[in-house]
Order: C-alpha cells, then structure tokens, then sequence
C-alpha cells in the first residue's frame, strides 16, 4: 500500500518530535512486553529438559509432578524442580523466567510476614505485597489489563461518539436537538453511584466495566464531531459527492469522517490515558476487577495501608508516572504532526 505525501508529511512530523517518537517506541516495547508477559513473569519453567525430552510448559495445560518424578499430582514447582536438577547434576535442567513468580502466587517465609522488601537473591526485584505476591508480577500484568481496557474503551467510545456526533453535525436540526438533550441529560447522571449500586449486585468483570464507561464515555468526542461534522458538510467535496448522488451514509463514513481522521487521532493517546486512570481509580476505591485480579489500583490500595513497605507505593506510582507521561508525550507529539496548519497552503 502507497501512502499520500501529505501523510509520509505527516509520519516525518512526528518521527521529528523526538520526545514524542522516542516515547511510541518504549510504549510499544512496554506493550509487547505484556503481550508476552508469560514469557518474562511466570512461575512455570520456559523449557524443561528431562531423560532426553524437552517440555515447554508455559502455554500448555498444568503438567503434575509425576511427570519429572516428583510424587505428587499437583503442578510442578518449578522452582524447586530447577534447583533439584541443579543438586542432581544429572543432565536435566530447567529454564526459568527472569521473575520466577506468578501473579497470583504467595512466597511466605518461615517465621516472617509479608510484606517483603526488594530481594534479589530471591527475585523479587521489587519486593512482596502484604499477602507475599511478587510486585513486578503484578505491576507487568496490571499494565497489560490497564492498557487494553483503556484500548478497548477507546475504540468503543469512538464507534460510538464519532457515529453520532458525525450525524448530529451532518443532519442537524430536529435530529441534533434531540441529541443534544439526551447528552446533556446523560452527562448528569452520577457515574460513581452507577458503579457504586452495580457492584453492590453483582461482581463487575472486565467487560462490563468496558461497557459501563463507554455508557458514560462517548460523549466527550460526539462534541468534538458534532463540531467538525457542521463545519466539514459545507465543503466542496461534500457538495460534490451529493451531487453525484453519493447516499448519506456514505458521505459521513466514507468521505467527512476520513477527512477528519487528525481530530480523532489528536485525542486518542489522551482518551488511553483517561481509561488507565479511569481503571486504576475504580479498583483503588473497591469498585473495579474483582480480586485477586493483578490491579495498580489495588496495589495502591496496599501501599496506603502499608505505608511502612514503600516498595509498594513507590512501585505502582512510579509505573503510573512513566506510563501516563509516555502516552501523554505520544498524545502532544500526535497532535503536532496533525496539526492542520502544518500542512495547509493559504492561496
């Protein structure tokens, strides 16, 4: 496929603004990352080789203990699987992650109690919550459900907001103002009581948190649509294509909304943002992913009524700081290579 000039323009704008190319780049080394968290944060071995076969048991059902002779039928430690290979010195041997933890998992301690601080003789690089679960483990697979919720939510909100605000702008009149009433009455209803009397009933899941915000979340960018969609339908080439007999529907989705793909794409890295705060504030306050769900807002939670183990906090805030100013950086380096006045010739 061969791209416009006027976007290669625009692609070259972007990869100028280096704070905000250099910062697409870790986010989407962070996003692959969590892609293949299991890869990196796992209590399963990698490979395990044993009597001359190899086993791979990160993507595959539990494999009991029998199968390396270890007595019980239960899932394999492997941990103590790969430290016994090492006494053996038998030939066997197995793989481990770098955080040979799960998500899940408790490491408690004879005569000690969690939380743990920060160890690296025992790999957990950023220390232990209250209950003895690995920090990094969480933080990783927190991101990864953060990140596409917000992603999800996204492009909910906009399959949403950008049909509707594209045909407030485009048909006007009785149509708009019907719209506009429905929003303006829509955006009074207290969300936090929704969550609130929802989560009282019945234990939210990831998708119903999705479709609960996007219930509440579309209307910022019908506005902007609404907006755009009013100025974009008095142009000559929307007037063209009803000249030719193009239907409605094809004029707003096949030729106003392609021309107003800046707008949208300008708030996205903005809207991803929104929902990972959106997320992490839910879960802070009880109303989100039900635990044991991996959770920065839980992990707040924790550093707030533990504030003795500063591993806590200062791990998940610090996440949350880089995170949020990648995207926020991505967001303001977008908006400049879209800026329409970059590209506009005045005659």
């Amino acid at each position: 496929m061969t791209l416009n000039p006027l976007t290669i323009r625009k692609i070259r704008r972007f990869r100028s603004i280096k704070r905000g190319y250099y910062s697409f780049l870790i986010f989407a080394l962070m996003l692959t990352v969590s892609l293949f968290a299991e890869l990196i944060v796992n209590n399963r071995a990698l490979i395990v080789h044993y009597d001359g076969q190899y086993f791979f048991p990160t993507y595959r059902a539990m494999m009991p203990g029998t199968m390396f002779d270890l007595g019980y039928d239960y899932e394999t430690n492997y941990r103590a699987l790969a430290a016994r290979f090492k006494k053996e010195n038998s030939g066997n041997w197995a793989l481990l992650p770098p955080v040979p933890y799960s998500p899940l998992e408790t490491d408690l301690k004879k005569d000690a109690y969690p939380p743990f601080p920060p160890s690296w003789a025992e790999q957990h690089y950023l220390g232990t919550d209250a209950v003895g679960r690995d920090i990094l483990a969480r933080l990783i697979y927190g991101f990864r459900i953060a990140i596409f919720f917000s992603l999800l939510l996204l492009v909910t909100n906009y399959a949403i907001g950008v049909s509707i605000g594209s045909a407030m702008g485009y048909w006007g009149g009785f149509f708009d103002l019907i719209f506009q009433r429905i929003i303006e009455i829509w955006s009074n209803v207290p969300f936090l009581y929704v969550i609130i009397t929802i989560s009282s009933i019945v234990v939210p899941s990831f998708m119903m948190l999705v479709l609960i915000m996007a219930v509440f979340g579309w209307m910022g960018i019908t506005w902007t649509m609404r907006t755009v969609t009013y100025k974009e339908r008095s142009r000559e080439y929307v007037l063209a294509a009803r000249a030719l007999g193009a239907s409605n529907r094809r004029i707003i989705f096949k030729h106003i909304i392609p021309n107003t793909i800046a707008i949208i794409v300008t708030f996205a890295p903005f809207s991803v943002s929104g929902g990972i705060v959106a997320l992490t504030s839910l879960d802070y306050l009880g109303f989100g992913l039900p635990p044991p769900t991996p959770s920065w807002g839980e992990l707040i939670q924790e550093g707030w009524n533990n504030l003795d183990a500063w591993w806590i906090s200062g791990s998940v805030i610090g996440a949350m700081i880089v995170t949020l100013m990648i995207v926020t950086f991505i967001g303001e380096a977008v908006r400049e290579a879209f800026d329409p006045r970059q590209h506009t010739t005045y005659e």
